[in-house]
């Protein structure tokens, strides 16, 4: 296994340069707290300690309005899409439905207006990547099962979207990004909001690397989740995995993966099943893929694919 070589990201940002002035790449800033002119938060609340009505959309707003300065109309469309997945069983439990109602993916969408946080399609978040749908989102950290106090990976942080709804089920997240400036843009991110209106999400560790192999030091993991697609499964991630834990992983070609929930039993033995159980029987669906979305990023600052690389390639930390 590669010896991990990227330390955990740190802030770097002095006093004297304002966020936005840094070079964050190919990373956008649009309508995120690091954006010029962005407005600063205002007073500092820790989501763990809010308990928002469930039932009651006007009485949720009021209380988050009162709470934390949420936006009303932001608020309105998260309770609205929210309580259309309970229905239709995307999401189940209080603890989950708490978990999406208190995380403000307005702070992570990169969105050019407000209104698109709340869609129920990804949006372009820069880098040749994006943040997936919450329906997506929901349905995967639904099927995770995150209990208070288990230790959970995540493997692409992305946007921080994914990472944020954990730390508001566990005080125990890591999450790993392999595209430096995307890494560098969410930490400096998380740890703004986290000074403010957000505090829950100090909890949240981080680190520039290949997800492929993990956080071996960091592990083992309750729970693994993956949001970047794979033809396989990593071996280092199933290792790391405790007996009895739970990994939600993509497997396969871009609009023909499934979405597989694998669990691992006391001896070490794993079952799997597909959590959306209609995937493998689409017709279109190739039995075998090439395809191999966990990249790797090269000298020249670009994201190259694993596919065709040499085994020593591998073996060098990046």
């Amino acid at each position: 296994m590669r010896a991990l070589s990227a330390a955990i990201l740190a802030a770097t940002t002095t006093f004297a340069v304002p966020a936005y002035a840094q070079d964050w790449g190919c990373a956008k800033v649009a309508d995120t707290i690091l954006a010029p002119g962005a407005k600063p938060q205002q007073g500092q609340v820790d989501a763990r300690k809010l308990n928002p009505p469930l039932k009651d959309k006007e009485a949720f707003i009021e209380y988050m309005v009162k709470a934390r300065g949420d936006d009303r109309a932001q608020l309105a469309r998260k309770w609205d899409l929210m309580q259309n997945y309970v229905k239709n069983g995307t999401i189940k439990g209080d603890d989950v439905l708490r978990a999406f109602l208190l995380t403000a993916r307005e702070e992570f969408s990169r969105a050019r207006a407000p209104a698109e946080a709340y869609k129920t399609s990804f949006l372009t978040i820069g880098c040749g990547v994006t943040i997936s749908g919450p329906g997506m989102v929901a349905k995967m950290t639904t099927e995770l099962k995150v209990k208070p106090g288990e230790k959970v990976l995540e493997i692409g942080t992305g946007s921080g979207y994914q990472s944020a709804v954990l730390a508001n089920l566990t005080d125990q997240v890591y999450t790993i990004e392999i595209i430096p400036p995307l890494a560098k843009f969410t930490d400096k991110l998380q740890i703004e909001l986290a000074k403010g209106r957000f505090q829950e999400l100090s909890v949240i560790k981080r680190k520039a690397a290949d997800g492929y192999y993990g956080w071996e030091e960091m592990g083992p993991f309750d729970k693994i989740i993956v949001t970047a697609g794979i033809d396989h499964v990593p071996p280092p991630l199933l290792k790391q995995l405790k007996p009895n834990g739970v990994m939600i992983i993509p497997i396969g070609d871009p609009g023909c993966q499934h979405v597989l929930k694998i669990t691992k039993d006391a001896e070490g033995k794993t079952t799997r099943r597909d959590i959306y159980e209609d995937a493998a029987r689409r017709p279109n669906c190739r039995t075998q893929t090439l395809f191999v979305a966990f990249t790797k990023y090269d000298k020249e600052g670009k994201t190259v694919s694993r596919f065709g690389s040499k085994p020593e390639d591998e073996k060098k930390p990046q």
